[in-house]
């Protein structure tokens, strides 16, 4: 088939290139334009679905919006049976929409309609789902409102963070749209409405969402947490003998023990929160890259009864 493509983050890129090894082609790529970078923002650095692109040789369009006539009459141009839409970043308007001989498909990281919207992997995990997956969805006008074509579930680890996810989910989706669109070419693939019922919303995730609660539940935290790992990433202070230092939490483990909500129940990162207690697993500290709770404690000293904040 003849596809537009459009997408724009690391999540993006394999379905890109799945469509290609199924022998589609990839009328234009569409991408968000690149973004100042560097330390005075003046390099500019393409989005990841734009270097691909570029690399496989395809003509790459990076327009600020999709509204008015020469947009709409340089995307009909192009000829498309199909637009597959993953995470691009801009509204399509209905000119956009109705370009494609058989529409624009979008793949979404969530089980429809739970999770509608911008942050669904973190969302998901935030929220303690057991089950997500991706979805084949027929663009409209409301936001993920398609009828649905094609549907894989996956379970939640426990233990699993938003990166883990998020890599599972884009090979997922890569896989299903290939069928889809085999499907779709021989007429056999069926669109259901979406469930009325059910409907969550899986609204951006703001900054004041990252500073840890220890008064909150364990599992609650550790929800959060491996939610928001490694973007952008969930934190709290810790008096490291400079004064109060910040600190990503990007991976813990619940554990046995109560105590004062923040208080270090002994000298190995076992931290009481307002009902049970998790360990902590992996952390960063501000400037530094990841790195193991053990690695961590061979440079710092919190004994039982250091008070995180």
């Amino acid at each position: 088939m003849r596809v537009v493509f459009m997408g724009t983050p690391d999540f993006s890129v394999p379905v890109l290139e799945a469509l290609v090894a199924a022998g589609h082609e990839i009328a234009a790529v569409y991408t968000r334009a690149p973004k100042p970078a560097g330390r005075r923002g003046l390099e500019l650095t393409p989005s990841p679905v734009h270097a691909r692109a570029e690399a496989l040789g395809f003509d790459v369009r990076t327009p600020k919006s999709l509204r008015g006539e020469e947009a709409a009459r340089d995307f009909a141009a192009l000829g498309a049976d199909v637009a597959v839409v993953v995470a691009y970043g801009l509204i399509l308007p209905k000119a956009i929409l109705d370009a494609p001989r058989l529409g624009c498909l979008n793949i979404h990281a969530s089980l429809l309609p739970r999770w509608r919207g911008a942050a669904p992997i973190q969302r998901a995990i935030m929220a303690g789902d057991a089950e997500t997956g991706v979805m084949i969805m027929q663009m409209e006008e409301g936001l993920d409102t398609g009828p649905v074509g094609a549907t894989a579930a996956t379970p939640i680890a426990p233990n699993e963070t938003a990166a883990e996810l998020h890599d599972r989910l884009s090979a997922m989706g890569a896989r299903l749209i290939v069928g889809a669109l085999a499907d779709l070419a021989a007429g056999q693939l069926a669109f259901i409405p979406q469930d009325a019922a059910g409907v969550a919303y899986a609204h951006k995730i703001e900054k004041t969402e990252s500073r840890i609660d220890w008064a909150r539940p364990a599992q609650e935290l550790h929800d959060r947490i491996r939610g928001l790992s490694p973007f952008p990433g969930a934190w709290c202070e810790i008096d490291l003998g400079r004064g109060a230092e910040r600190v990503k939490i990007l991976r813990t483990e619940l554990a046995a023990g109560s105590g004062a909500a923040g208080t270090a129940l002994d000298d190995a990162l076992r931290i009481a929160c307002g009902g049970g207690a998790l360990r902590l697993v992996e952390v960063q500290r501000a400037g530094k890259g990841p790195m193991r709770a053990v690695d961590f404690l061979r440079g710092v000293k919190l004994p039982a009864g250091t008070q995180l904040f």
